[in-house]
């Protein structure tokens, strides 16, 4: 049952009532603000010229409402047709490196020569996680030793994609943010080494994000997004919560699609964002 399904009760009418409980229980959720007071106003608004004229239909609206925010422009996977360069930023803890490990294994078992870059060399236990993720999808990876410059293992991984044919190159990072000045140089030294070292490779920045932490998931990603373009957000442990609000306050303050998100434990438990889906999960 979806966290707002409760706000549909039989023969409680749709009334001012109903729309401060509503908003509240939005706002709860993790929705955020903008969107629970946009979507309650839109309501209110076609109830009042009696397009809407019971809860069944204001449940409707609402699954066609958030569906319509939620929607992944039509060419938001067009990069994993293409040679691409995967960034996938994010602080530690959210499930980063397990995504790249899945995102590994969906683009190998699609056919794709993908390599794996362990470029967040501020934590041992990363390149070590990521190696075991290399080891079980067969990827070919390239790994920094602890405290290397990141550029140069970015630099060996743009390397070893053009001699091997790679197709996607997936590049983990570390997840960091105390010192955005530091961040910044790097993201920007990274850039200059890929635009001359894979020229042809597209970029797709991708933010891991876990949907479990509510509105500290969204403070994440605006402080990513205030000092690099990010293309899409992958939110893991969406099984986790209760709630899920937190990708409509994500995307809609970010302007920022969800892409990607984690369902499980398992190697197969990273699934395209499906909005249609997602929506009715919310209020059925």
């Amino acid at each position: 049952m979806g966290f707002f399904s409760k706000l549909f009760k039989k023969g409680t009418p749709i009334d001012d009532d109903f729309y401060e409980e509503m908003e509240e229980q939005l706002i709860l959720g993790d929705m955020g603000v903008q969107a629970s007071m946009e979507l309650t106003e839109a309501l209110e608004v076609n109830v009042r010229f009696h397009e809407i004229k019971n809860q069944e239909e204001a449940r409707e609206f609402l699954i066609n409402r958030v569906e319509d925010m939620m929607k992944v422009p039509e060419d938001a996977y067009d990069f994993e047709e293409q040679t691409c360069v995967i960034m996938v930023i994010g602080v530690n803890g959210v499930g980063k490196t397990t995504s790249i490990g899945k995102l590994a294994d969906a683009y190998k078992n699609r056919g794709k020569n993908v390599i794996l870059v362990g470029a967040d060399t501020f934590r041992a236990a990363a390149m070590d996680q990521l190696k075991i993720w290399a080891e079980r999808t067969g990827c070919y990876m390239v790994s920094g030793n602890e405290g290397q410059d990141p550029g140069s293992v970015i630099y060996d991984g743009a390397a070893a994609a053009r001699a091997r044919g790679g197709e996607i190159m997936i590049c983990d990072t570390a997840g960091r943010l105390h010192n955005k000045k530091n961040l910044m140089n790097e993201l920007a030294k990274i850039d200059k080494i890929l635009s001359s070292e894979f020229p042809d490779a597209i970029r797709e920045n991708l933010i891991v994000l876990d949907a479990a932490t509510g509105q500290n998931a969204l403070q994440q990603a605006k402080e990513f997004k205030s000092i690099m373009k990010v293309d899409g957000i992958i939110l893991t442990k969406m099984d986790g919560t209760a709630k899920g609000g937190i990708a409509v306050a994500i995307s809609k303050e970010l302007g920022v699609p969800v892409k990607f998100i984690g369902v499980g434990e398992g190697i197969h438990d990273l699934k395209r964002f499906d909005a249609a889906e997602y929506a009715k999960s919310l209020f059925n």
